[in-house]
């Protein structure tokens, strides 16, 4: 593990003396493509911006249009490679990075969408998924995940029984459901693949950490037929043919946003606390040695190729870069962004937020949970209450994954919400560790691109980071942070009924 090579990877065709690589990278508010060099630089991308449809009247409900989806992929794609800055029979091969819980249910004959794209967010399975706590145990052993409404099995189960036309399509064998990826594959690439890849394989509670194979045991026990399933396959495998203006391009690598958001770092680091914040927030520690089950956090899969895995322990903190947007939503407040600076730059905030938007993460599992201020401020003192709960949030995390020894020396930081200094000092004093920020806040993109360009055996792009596209945050003295952190921390378990530590 750590710094060595890991991955036996996929050898694309590589006929040009100046190779190219289109990342896509479907996230939880837009659809983007990036056309990389081999240096690890953007000489193009497009954009495509997509909203969740949230119900109203019960507001555990997130999902996409399905076909709305796909198009905004295909438009971000279609910007990225007709800019003048490329020529596209430079592209030796893409990648795609998506969110890990999304699922879809389609035709297999006609692809048609048979359900919404239902968001990794979405908690309408939460009466249900609470009726396996019984079995935890079992399930956390099986999958490395809990019995969470977060996953996919949860949202599969309710498309089984609510929309006639997919039990329809099931009796007729023409049934395909699963990770969104599989769909996306399915609908952008000639071959029409039906296939999944490990990652996003593993985050629906049907699949087995060990056996990195869809577990019987697990579909039996959540009464759900395995057959409509698509098949599992490496991360670096030859998933088919994107074709753009008559040109072919393969489709080399297919993998899940979080995980590869640690490849933006290049080679893995088991000494570091990768954190990768967006729409949630991730932080994950590469495990140095074979698959490890930890009580209260998650053992996620890295990467999967033949013959070579890598696993992490993985915290999760549901509401980040949500919990900002619920709260704009509340107080609509003018300039948000120009502003968060400044008010974060204030250390006297009288006010606590306790943050359940989308559910409490690691390590309390709560997926019901109602967010609530405590103590009284003016609509800035909320707004960096809510950014004090996403540090607050992960360093519950923190401490929870430096009982692996030896202990993290530093953290990796990357997403988009990372560019707000006041945050990340606010980790650093709170972890007591350095923090490092690349400059570009895309880790998604970059972690896939230097994938691409490594599986090219591509050298220019195998360097470790340039430390000077790095910020450093060093932990300072906050004893004002440190007491609010420890009185929110009370609060919470209050408001959780667990004993203190």
């Amino acid at each position: 593990m750590g710094k060595t090579q890991r991955t036996n990877l996929i050898k694309p065709p590589n006929s040009t003396s100046n190779p190219l690589y289109l990342v896509i990278d479907q996230g939880g508010h837009a659809s983007r493509a990036f056309v990389f060099n081999r240096d690890g630089k953007v000489l193009a991308q497009g954009s495509s911006p997509i909203e969740a449809q949230v119900n109203k009247d019960v507001n555990d409900q997130v999902e996409y249009d399905a076909l709305t989806l796909l198009h905004s992929i295909q438009h971000a794609i279609h910007e990225a490679t007709t800019s003048p800055n490329i020529h596209l029979s430079d592209i030796v091969s893409a990648g795609m990075a998506t969110q890990r819980s999304n699922i879809v249910c389609w035709d297999r004959v006609t692809g048609q969408p048979l359900s919404p794209i239902i968001s990794w967010q979405d908690r309408r399975a939460a009466d249900w998924i609470e009726k396996f706590i019984p079995v935890d145990e079992q399930i956390h052993h099986a999958t490395g995940l809990f019995s969470s409404p977060h996953y996919g099995v949860g949202k599969l189960k309710w498309c089984y029984e609510n929309l006639p036309a997919v039990a329809q399509a099931h009796q007729q064998q023409r049934l395909c459901w699963g990770p969104m990826t599989s769909f996306l594959l399915n609908q952008l690439l000639d071959e029409k693949p039906y296939v999944i890849d490990h990652v996003n394989a593993s985050r629906t509670l049907l699949w087995n950490i060990k056996t990195h194979d869809w577990d019987p045991m697990l579909a039996q026990l959540f009464d759900l037929p395995s057959a409509p399933l698509p098949e599992c396959v490496a991360n670096q495998y030859p998933f088919g043919t994107l074709t753009i203006e008559n040109h072919n391009i393969p489709m080399t690598t297919v993998i899940g946003d979080q995980s590869v958001s640690l490849f933006a770092w290049q080679q893995l680091q088991d000494d570091a606390l990768y954190i990768n914040i967006g729409t949630g927030a991730f932080i994950q520690r590469v495990i140095n040695s074979d698959c490890i089950i930890e009580e209260n956090l998650l053992t996620s899969l890295l990467i999967k190729n033949e013959g070579d895995v890598c696993y992490a322990l993985e915290g999760t903190v549901n509401g980040a870069g949500s919990a900002l947007s619920w709260i704009e939503q509340q107080l609509q407040p003018s300039q948000l962004y120009q502003q968060l600076p400044q008010w974060l730059a204030d250390n006297d905030c009288p006010l606590l937020f306790l943050n359940g938007v989308s559910g409490i993460g690691s390590p309390y599992w709560q997926a019901n949970f109602k967010s609530r201020f405590i103590g009284n401020g003016d609509d800035a003192q909320k707004i960096v209450a809510v950014i004090e709960s996403i540090a607050f949030l992960l360093q519950v995390n923190i401490e929870a994954l430096q009982q692996q020894q030896p202990a993290a020396r530093k953290i990796l930081i990357s997403g988009g919400l990372t560019q707000l200094d006041g945050l990340c000092q606010r980790i650093a004093d709170l972890s007591s560790l350095a923090v490092q920020r690349m400059a570009a806040a895309e880790g998604t993109a970059s972690g896939m691109a230097w994938l691409l360009a490594h599986s090219n055996n591509d050298s220019a792009n195998s360097d470790q980071c340039n430390r000077e596209s790095l910020t450093e945050f060093s932990p300072t003295p906050n004893p004002v942070l440190v007491a609010r952190y420890q009185h929110w921390t009370k609060m919470l378990l209050e408001a959780l009924d667990k004993p203190p530590k």
